[in-house]
């Protein structure tokens, strides 16, 4: 490392000695507390979900009615809110003072953000656990919570509104104190559009949630369907902010890892504004059951707008890992169609987990959630287990999965610590990626039989009328709680690890970096680089992706298969053919 590179910059920060970039004290404090946050709030969620998954599992049937949704209404708040969004805020300090190299505008707006959102998350959870919120993550009026539970949400809201103006304000002080060269960087701009979408997706929820809690304190009344419609432009909307941080971290690795190319700059610029411009459409596809929407905006919604939304995730879905091709074969892996996947470093748990959310995502959460979401077709899987079926493979083998991957370049980068139990860490992003799938098709195949979402009790003991399954059934409800178990197992593992590494873990020594060695990923002990010119590099942009295109035709393959399944079960329910 050259000197330039290890200075300290005095009374600002430091330079990162891997990639040169400088960070700003504040900006690496702030990514360090809302990181360790979000670690929490995940240790909270997978502790209600082997709860939950022991409870579905008919054989075990762990809890009883009453805790069994308290703890669903946990694990949804601290998974799909506070998890992700902690460490979205994290991304978000990281993809705009650190990667512009510039300051954080009003470093006091970001503590007292994160004051907010501690406060709110801490509010909620002790409401629920006190058993005065049961009212799960969607909280439908009537249910009703207690009105602390509903001021929790605001004040989480409203901190992360804060930060996320906190974003857009450096991208403006970067731009005037010139800290970059030309457009902002792919990540960034990533980032951006989680941020676009953040703030969409907050406003809708203090459109809800602020007349909610008024209602709760029964100062005014509420109207259940409005509730439902403008409460989907939250729910549905905040795992559209991890779908575009997700893929940006996708970006981010990729660079690190192997070295990956951006195909073109434009084309992934593109896909992002669509995201913008077309993803909140797709919280439609929860409404499609609701009496008050007519059948022209159901059809809109979730046909014709939001296959653009589609088009941005397949966009992404070919760029980045056709990029990592390009990067491998620009590193001299260019036999075959597959050298450059045969021999991608997969005991990378930064690699590992990057490209195992990719697949998951994709091929599993992209085509059923297509599927599903389609308007004819979901009048057969509303409400049954195909739903958290998609959405585990979306948000938890998608989003938190890649989370998880770029945590272990995070330790060395930002806290610079290595990575705790490094054997550990090296097979931890398939335990988790491994159960997460099992358990999610396992839902979904069991929604296939009509298994329903939520409910307690399958075989409805005790009901009027007795409800029998297909044998399968439970076959599939055994799995998906082996697959879930592991997937635990994954998950605390992760969180052994960041806590180790955090608290205990070895500081790292910058003058034998690059020696590598347990507990350093191989982009920080070498960060990845390729020839640009020469005829060899140019024979590989001539041969293009080959082994991208093979794994497009096969996710392509099975997308048509599925969907054509789905409209012959659909037929099968009119009683056609």
């Amino acid at each position: 490392m050259s000197n330039a590179m290890a200075d300290t910059l005095q009374g600002w920060g430091r330079r990162c000695q891997v990639t040169g970039l400088k960070v700003h004290s504040e900006a690496e404090k702030l990514i360090k507390v809302n990181a360790v946050v979000a670690v929490v709030a995940f240790l909270v969620g997978v502790i209600a979900a082997i709860g939950l998954v022991l409870t579905r599992w008919q054989a075990v049937h762990l809890l009883p009615a009453d805790w069994y949704y308290r703890l669903m209404t946990v694990h949804g708040m601290n998974m799909l809110i506070f998890f992700i969004l902690f460490f979205e805020m994290a991304v978000l300090y990281f993809a705009g003072p650190v990667l512009l190299n510039c300051r954080v505008p009003a470093p006091k707006v970001g503590w007292l953000a994160f004051g907010l959102m501690v406060l709110g998350a801490v509010m909620v959870d002790v409401v629920i656990f006190a058993g005065k919120a049961d009212v799960l993550f969607t909280s439908y009026v009537p249910l009703r919570a207690h009105p602390l539970f509903y001021l929790g949400v605001i004040l989480f809201a409203v901190g992360a509104i804060l930060v996320t103006c906190l974003f857009f304000a450096s991208l403006v002080v970067a731009k005037r104190e010139q800290t970059y060269e030309g457009s902002v960087p792919l990540v960034t701009f990533g980032a951006l559009t989680a941020a676009i979408i953040a703030a969409i997706t907050l406003l809708h929820g203090a459109a809800i949630y602020i007349p909610t809690f008024l209602w709760s304190l029964n100062i005014i009344p509420i109207d259940p369907e409005l509730y439902r419609v403008v409460w989907w432009g939250l729910g549905h909307s905040s795992q559209q902010i991890n779908v575009a941080a997700m893929v940006s971290v996708w970006y981010l690795l990729g660079g690190l890892t192997v070295g990956a190319v951006v195909l073109n700059e434009k084309i992934s610029r593109s896909a992002f504004s669509l995201y913008v411009l077309f993803i909140s459409m797709a919280s439609a596809h929860h409404l499609l059951v609701d009496p008050g929407l007519g059948p022209a905006w159901k059809v809109w919604n979730t046909s014709y707008a939001m296959y653009l939304a589609v088009l941005a995730s397949m966009i992404h879905g070919f760029t980045v890992p056709a990029g990592i091709e390009m990067g491998q074969r620009l590193r001299g892996l260019v036999k075959g169609r597959f050298e450059w996947l045969r021999k991608a470093p997969w005991g990378d748990p930064g690699f590992s987990g990057m490209f195992l959310s990719l697949v998951i995502f994709g091929f599993f959460g992209g085509i059923t959630g297509v599927t599903s979401g389609t308007e004819q077709i979901n009048i057969i899987a509303h409400n049954t287990l195909r739903i958290p079926g998609h959405f585990h493979v979306t948000v938890v083998g998608g989003t938190a999965l890649a989370f998880m991957a770029v945590t272990y370049y995070v330790l060395p980068l930002i806290f610079q610590r290595k990575v705790a139990l490094w054997g550990l860490a090296k097979i931890q992003p398939y335990l988790f990626g491994v159960g997460i799938v099992i358990m999610a098709m396992s839902m979904t195949f069991a929604g296939s039989f009509g298994v329903p979402r939520r409910h307690w009790d399958i075989t409805f003991a005790g009901a009027a009328t007795s409800v029998e399954f297909h044998p399968m059934v439970d076959m599939l409800m055994g799995t998906m709680a082996i697959g879930g178990l592991l997937a635990a197992i994954g998950a605390l593992a992760y969180i052994a690890i960041a806590v180790l590494s955090v608290f205990f873990g070895q500081k790292v020594d910058w003058s034998r970096v690059g020696d590598g060695g347990a507990g350093i990923p191989q982009g920080v002990a070498k960060l990845p680089k390729q020839a640009h010119t020469g005829a060899a590099v140019e024979q590989v942009h001539q041969a293009g992706t080959p082994g991208t295109m093979v794994l497009v035709g096969v996710f392509l393959t099975v997308f048509v298969l599925y969907y054509f399944v789905n409209w012959k079960m659909l037929s099968m329910v009119w009683k056609i053919g």
